[in-house]
């Protein structure tokens, strides 16, 4: 039977009843119905209490910081800023902070050189690029600074996606024409090296060249250039480079604490190691056997100088002898070119550098190693404690070391309007050095880290006013810094079955070495840190090596 409904408010059921399935238990009280001031009394406040101000929604186009996002979540309202490099800048700053941007965020290239409305021949101007990172890579230039300038030359013939790559034998570089063509992709191997720092400056200048836009640089005139630089002779003969490598080991031999009859006898046995490593070279041998026959003689003229004064009760340092042909040896280019990489990022062009310093060094060893086990057999009174005695004569040693940086710039092949500079910029760097270490009693390490940083900010302050590499006006400088000396008494530890000093000593010339390098580098990146150009802004300001943590 259906039971009809009463009345009009029967028919309907009520709000809670029809929404609720929460039924009171006996003997408490159905809440009362709310009336028509609550229509919706499910969230409705309760009495007496008050809600707080309701939080403002973030804005549909806002920051993304705004609305509790990271700031590299979302692409702003406004865009993503403008990147703005003043002309003022030098071309190697400007062109090494687009090269740390990701790809999207450079900003687009103005062309510098027009000659053509239909563009630029993509072909040519990769081959150009190639030839001269090619040139840059084989006269030791760092990894950082071939990608540099490859870079630069692309974005000035009007390649604006271009992504070059270096390694230690083989350069590359890809240009992406748009979002929806094929990439085009270009390779060279890099087979020859040769320490040429004039022709290093020459292709430097070109860059600058092409990178400027109140110079026409045509692809015809650079590729015309840069047949000339390669055509171009060595700036000093065979014969300058022999003398230059005798003075430079009668210099380092003088600065240990060598006399006259030292300095003439570490010069004729550097110039017959130099002679002896041309022959070797000349009859196809590597140059792992070059260095052993380099390292050979010197030793020699030590040890026949040790028997001879054993003789005649003459009382020199022959050990000089040897420590001063170590100098002319040691890889120190190398060594400052691969930690270099390694800082900036470039591990693996970093490792073989590395890799290629520790073959030399050991070639070094090992032609040492001979004569001196010769010298122990003959019974020559080889002193390993001489390294502790070494005389103190500032004037003659800050001279010694101005001539050896002269001595070591001539057989970087160096521009003559750069030797003079480089020179005093040696002797500054032992100044520093022997303050710290003789007068102030400091590690030898770390004064070898503060004089090396020195040579490397002002090395880096002489590249970016003339627009030119850092490396003429570094390298030579760090050759007082060497340690020759280090080096040559733990071999002759270890030729003397004295294993502890022999490592000990060694080791100390790795730190010292390792403490050259980093300093160099230190140095420079401080310039580049803190010496701004006027104007330049933000945008000045290097950004962190690429293919770091970012931390």
């Amino acid at each position: 039977m259906v039971v009809e409904p009463d009345g009009p408010e029967d028919r309907k059921p009520l709000t809670d009843e029809a929404r609720s399935a929460f039924t009171p238990p006996f003997g408490v009280a159905r809440p009362p119905v709310p009336g028509d001031d609550h229509p919706t009394s499910e969230f409705a406040a309760p009495a007496g209490f008050t809600a707080p101000p309701a939080a403002s929604a973030p804005p549909a186009y806002g920051l993304p910081s705004q609305a509790g996002l990271p700031s590299q979540a979302l692409t702003p309202a406004e865009g993503i800023p403008l990147v703005t490099l003043t002309k003022e800048a030098p071309w190697q700053d400007r062109m090494r902070t687009l090269l740390r941007m990701p790809v999207g965020e450079r900003p687009v290239p103005d062309t510098v050189q027009r000659h053509d409305g239909a563009g630029p021949a993509v072909p040519r101007v990769l081959d150009l690029t190639l030839r001269i990172g090619e040139l840059l890579l084989a006269g030791g230039e760092g990894a950082e600074d071939v990608e540099t300038a490859m870079f630069a030359v692309s974005r000035a013939y009007g390649l604006a996606r271009c992504e070059p790559t270096v390694t230690f034998t083989q350069l590359s570089i890809s240009y992406q024409p748009s979002l929806v063509e094929d990439p085009v992709t270009a390779s060279r191997t890099v087979r020859r090296r040769g320490t040429d720092y004039t022709r290093l400056a020459a292709v430097y200048t070109l860059v600058d060249d092409i990178t400027a836009e109140d110079t026409d640089v045509t692809l015809e005139e650079a590729y015309r250039r840069l047949a000339v630089i390669r055509r171009n002779r060595h700036p000093y003969p065979g014969w300058a480079l022999t003398l230059a490598s005798g003075l430079l080991a009668g210099a380092a031999s003088v600065l240990v604490g060598g006399g006259p009859v030292v300095f003439v006898a570490a010069a004729v046995g550097a110039m017959l190691g130099d002679r002896l490593a041309w022959l070797a070279a000349g009859r196809g041998l590597p140059e792992f056997y070059q260095f052993v026959a380099a390292a050979m003689p010197p030793a020699a003229v030590g040890v026949a100088l040790t028997l001879l004064g054993s003789a005649v009760h003459w009382d020199g340092r022959p050990s000089a002898v040897i420590t001063g042909g170590l100098f002319a040896l040691l890889p120190g280019r190398a060594l400052v070119a691969g930690v270099q990489d390694g800082l900036t990022g470039y591990y693996i062009t970093a490792a073989a550098r590395l890799l290629e310093v520790m073959y030399f060094f050991v070639a070094i060893i090992i032609g040492v190693l001979l004569v001196l086990y010769l010298g122990v057999q003959l019974d020559a009174q080889l002193n390993p404690d001489a390294a502790l005695s070494t005389p103190e004569r500032p004037v003659v040693q800050i001279v010694s070391a101005v001539v050896l940086s002269f001595a070591f710039a001539i057989l970087l092949q160096q521009e003559r309007s750069t030797v003079l500079m480089v020179s005093l910029n040696g002797g500054v760097a032992w100044t520093v050095y022997a303050a710290l270490h003789h007068t102030g009693g400091i590690s030898p390490v770390a004064a070898t880290a503060v004089a090396a940083g020195l040579v490397g900010l002002f090395g880096q302050l002489f590249s970016r006013y003339r627009f030119a590499s850092a490396l003429p006006y570094v390298t030579a400088a760090i050759g007082p810094l060497l340690p020759g000396s280090a080096t040559y008494f733990g071999l002759l530890g270890l030729a003397q079955n004295d294993l502890d000093h022999g490592l000990a000593s060694l080791s100390k010339a790795a730190a010292l070495a390792l403490a050259i390098a980093i300093g160099v580098n230190l140095g420079g990146e401080i310039s580049r840190l803190f010496l701004k150009v006027p104007g330049a802004g933000r945008a000045s300001v290097r950004r962190a090596a690429k293919r770091t943590r970012g931390f």
